[in-house]
């Protein structure tokens, strides 16, 4: 259960995207690729609402979940989840899905202390299930805004033998102390951003969870922090908790969440524009002495050598791992968007509101998604799984939670922003709805929402045609400058024969 020895830095990074969308196949194709070729590639599993999928897959009957919570290493907690969730498709039961994060701050002991082992566990085997069949590198994405359940999901990634860590959307100052307690089995702290400036204070203590006869060593994943600016990098370098191992550092037209524009403009289609202020400045990141790698439009082997000569050990790609075979992006809306970016009538918008972060959010155009502003007029709003809640101080002292997202009644009635609640989606049940694992599911009333960055000129090195497909492995050959591996073309025959 410890981590893999690492060496080199990987050149490649696979993009740890969206709800279940990186996923364990998908890093893992990743991993295995790279051990394969011989070269240092890293795989990475989205690190968001693992809680959720993983219920998601048991109550499917999805033998690699259940098989990979039965190597939990505390046997009583892996069949007490088995025993709640398998097969289990009753709507009468105590949760039709995972309860709100919001119990580790309000709940009582037992209710906090199931939601941990809940949280633990899927962690655990997201990283288990991509660390199977080789030795390569594994990573695990978090975003830091999603702050309630963060002390027992690197708890559970790291009992998985995870080997990096990665976070943005935020400031991850708090991560590497968190690391360095996490791996001597100390109780370990991290302080949640409440409405106001005001901090309240989460702990976890894994001693509480797993028993001394169960306890192995841990080794500590490297921290990456990914970052949009020079200033951020240098601040986490000198006043994080402990060892930032590296940086990714990514562009405005990377997909997911963005950092907001240092100015207030907005351009004519309602996008932030992006300007001078905002570039960083990558001879003062190489500075730290830290590795470093360069995200948003790098998919092709120019932009790899080009990153590289500017000091970069490599890059991250997400986009076009987004589209491969092993991506867990539900396979209609795939063939979709594989389709537009090859004939180049895709749209990509960076939203500055549809978030409820607050950051700006990629979203791709797309009819029956939450884009389309007649879908997004006709649903209901909602807020059911709480990630992206907003921690506030009721008028009796406590702690509430809100979300722009919800009814625009209920938001204001806790304190918030009637305004600021125009045209915000959930996004933890949109981009659900988006994966393979959202379907047939809860989250499934709920339309998708899709994220892409925006450069796509990629698709056409690895695509034969606009009805084909293409693999990991075609991705990870296509962007080292590799010979194909022959896969693409078959698989285009056959999507052409209608196999």
């Amino acid at each position: 259960m410890t981590g893999q020895a690492l060496s080199p830095d990987p050149e490649l990074i696979q993009g740890g995207m969206g709800v279940a969308i990186s996923g364990w196949q998908l890093a893992r194709s990743v991993a295995e690729t790279g051990e394969r070729i011989g070269r240092p590639v890293l795989g990475v599993v989205s690190g968001t609402g693992l809680a959720i999928t993983m219920v998601l897959r048991l109550r499917k009957g999805d033998s690699h979940t259940r098989r990979a919570i039965e190597a939990f290493p505390v046997p009583e907690i892996a069949q007490g989840i088995i025993e709640r969730y398998w097969l289990n498709t009753n709507r009468s039961s105590r949760f039709r899905i995972p309860p709100k994060p919001e119990i580790l701050v309000k709940g009582s002991d037992e209710q906090k202390t199931d939601l941990a082992k809940l949280l633990v566990v899927a962690n655990f085997a997201e990283v288990w299930l991509a660390r199977q069949g080789h030795s390569g590198p594994i990573g695990i994405n978090y975003l830091e805004k999603i702050q309630l359940p963060r002390l027992p999901e690197i708890f559970g990634a790291m009992l998985g033998g995870v080997d990096y860590v990665l976070m943005g959307a935020g400031i991850p100052n708090q991560v590497p102390g968190v690391l360095d307690d996490l791996a001597g089995w100390k109780e370990a702290s991290y302080k949640l951003d409440v409405a106001g400036s005001e901090k309240y204070v989460l702990s976890f203590d894994p001693k509480t969870l797993i028993a001394e006869q169960y306890r192995t060593p841990l080794t500590r994943p490297k921290f990456l922090a990914i970052v949009s600016h020079h200033a951020l990098a240098q601040a986490l370098a000198l006043k994080a908790t402990g060892e930032v191992d590296g940086f990714v550092v990514e562009g405005p037209i990377a997909g997911g969440h963005n950092a907001p524009a240092r100015g207030k403009e907005i351009s004519e289609s309602g996008e932030p524009i992006y300007g001078e202020r905002d570039q960083p400045d990558l001879p003062k990141i190489r500075r730290l002495g830290k590795p470093f790698w360069l995200a948003g439009g790098y998919a092709n082997p120019e932009k790899l050598d080009e990153a590289k000569s500017m000091g970069a050990t490599g890059i991250q790609v997400g986009s076009a791992f987004a589209l491969c075979d092993e991506s867990g992006l539900r396979e209609d809306i795939k063939r979709e968007l594989r389709r537009r970016s090859y004939s180049g009538d895709i749209r990509v918008m960076a939203n500055p509101v549809v978030s409820p972060s607050g950051f700006p959010f990629q979203v791709v155009s797309l009819e029956s998604s939450l884009s389309d502003p007649v879908v997004y007029g006709a649903r209901k709003r909602s807020c059911s799984l709480g990630y992206l809640a907003e921690a506030y101080r009721t008028t009796r002292g406590g702690i509430g939670f809100r979300c722009p997202a919800e009814p625009v009644k209920a938001y204001a009635k806790k304190g918030g922003d009637a305004e600021s609640a125009s045209g915000r989606v959930c996004l933890c049940n949109g981009l659900a709805a988006a994966s393979k694992d959202g379907q047939g599911t809860e989250t499934a009333s709920e339309p998708p929402i899709v994220t892409l960055g925006q450069d796509h000129s990629f698709i056409r090195s690895m695509l034969p045609s606009a009805d084909g497909s293409y693999s990991a492995e075609d991705v990870i050959r296509s962007i080292l400058s590799l010979a194909p591996s022959g896969h693409s073309e078959g698989r285009a025959a056959l999507s052409a024969a209608g196999g």
